[in-house]
């Protein structure tokens, strides 16, 4: 069962996340800012991270740089889900390492679940 981070301070999304997710086979973990969840990363190994970019206290630019520099070599992809559509974000985030990056209300969660699919199938050693 492929392991999920989602870091998301929305209690409402985070819980859509989750239970989405749960339903289609994943085991999820949950974290609410950019520190806490760079902390959970020393006990869980995920295999995908699920990132929102507007977090209190450390955002997830701030994550993607701390994981890019803690895990250089990581092959776990990071789908940035967010209210930010500038082009100027979307291109920061992914030179940062995002893999996929998504504006939250442009993506259901059905296809989030369906990228999330092809993103691990990618990542996964043959």
């Amino acid at each position: 069962m492929a392991k999920i981070l989602v870091v998301e301070d929305d209690r409402f999304l985070l819980n859509a996340y989750k239970i989405k997710l749960n339903k289609a086979g994943f085991d999820v973990s949950t974290a609410t800012n950019g520190e806490e969840a760079l902390q959970s990363l020393e006990t869980v190994r995920p295999d995908l991270i699920l990132l929102d970019l507007i977090l209190p206290q450390k955002d997830g630019f701030y994550f993607l740089q701390q994981y890019k520099q803690k895990f250089p070599s990581s092959p776990v992809p990071v789908i940035v889900l967010s209210n930010l559509g500038q082009q100027e974000d979307i291109a920061r985030a992914l030179s940062l390492g995002a893999s996929y990056y998504a504006v939250k209300s442009d993506i259901s969660l059905s296809d989030l679940v369906s990228t999330i699919n092809g993103l691990l199938s990618k990542s996964s050693p043959k």
